[in-house]
């Protein structure tokens, strides 16, 4: 069957596609990039030869040999090798900056170390277009994975073996359990890491924080509960019977950012000055730490006193850390 007649949008996203790649592969062979692309060597040389009617119109708006583009004729019909000798289009087109390539690769650093989610030989192919491409040579830049980048390991490893987790746990009562666990998913949130699995030891469903995790291992009994088993919420935090319950005050303009935190039975109650009373659920009151210093002046513990007691012992030895540093330095 002849392949049908190439109209001028299917003209322009060819050559979208072709010179990136042709520039990224100098040499490379006409056969090698007819197969990328899924056309015959002699459709590839025909495209390739193409190339070199389009560009862009200079000041005069006529067309210049400097306006096209252009190829090495004698490589193309002596080694069937395809080389762009002028790319002026692609050399004029504004460039990203040595800092918003650096934020870019930063970023794309970060989708590598999500556990099973991303193609890491494409981002790092996509890293090194970024740091070719830029006005100037982008700063090193490195994502530091925590310390929990052992603990997703072996998780990772035990989701792919199929096999069940045990580690040691901060119970809701502050006591160190011996968590046996079948890992269904990892999710991250900000820059934390959860372990979504089956608990063995409470029978039901449970969130843990890949970071708080101790002992970790990944014993060889078969998970007795799997993804395809289990349908898991698009709501990391579900509530649970064995969740404590906290009232907050919480700034109007925070809700949408907080909707994660509250249940169905969560009812926000205007408090005046533009803050809610509403309800929350937590595992432990440990955890409110750190919900509090994300939204400092927009989230206030009201009750029980329990859970205003773990926050301001946490934020007291922060404030004695901060002034044994002080005076250290003198």
């Amino acid at each position: 069957m002849s392949p049908r007649p190439a109209f001028a949008s299917d003209r322009l996203a060819f050559l979208l596609s072709v010179v990136p790649y042709l520039i990224d592969h100098p040499g490379v062979p006409v056969a090698e990039a007819a197969e990328h692309f899924g056309l015959t060597p002699a459709e590839m040389q025909a495209q390739v030869e193409r190339i070199t009617g389009m560009g862009v119109p200079g000041a005069t708006k006529t067309y210049g040999p400097e306006d096209l583009f252009d190829i090495d004729w004698d490589a193309l019909d002596d080694e069937g090798r395809i080389y762009i000798t002028n790319r002026v289009v692609i050399d004029d087109a504004p460039r990203f900056s040595a800092r918003e390539a650096a934020a870019l690769i930063a970023g794309l650093q970060y989708l590598q170390a999500i556990p099973g989610t991303a193609d890491t030989e494409a981002l790092a192919g996509l890293i090194a277009k970024l740091s070719r491409g830029a006005s100037a040579t982008p700063p090193a830049v490195a994502i530091d994975r925590g310390v929990a980048d052992d603990a997703l390991e072996v998780v990772r490893g035990a989701l792919a073996a199929g096999v069940r987790v045990e580690f040691d746990y901060l119970s809701a009562r502050g006591a160190r359990e011996r968590r046996p666990v079948d890992p269904l998913r990892l999710e991250s949130r900000d820059d934390v890491w959860y372990l979504r699995g089956w608990c063995h030891l409470r029978q039901d469903l449970r969130n843990f924080r890949v970071d708080r995790m101790e002992n970790l291992t990944a014993t060889d009994a078969p998970a007795e509960h799997t993804p395809d088993e289990i349908a898991l919420s698009e709501t990391l935090f579900d509530p649970s019977a064995d969740d404590l319950v906290v009232e907050v005050r919480l700034a109007t303009s925070a809700i949408p950012g907080f909707a994660e935190y509250l249940s169905d039975d969560s009812k926000l109650v205007p408090d005046g000055d533009g803050f809610v009373r509403t309800s929350i659920r937590v595992a432990h009151f440990h955890s409110l730490k750190r919900l509090v210093a994300a939204m400092a002046g927009l989230l206030t513990v009201v009750a029980p006193p329990e859970a205003r007691r773990a926050v301001a012992d946490w934020a007291s030895a922060g404030v004695e850390r901060y002034r044994n540093a002080r005076a250290e330095d003198g």
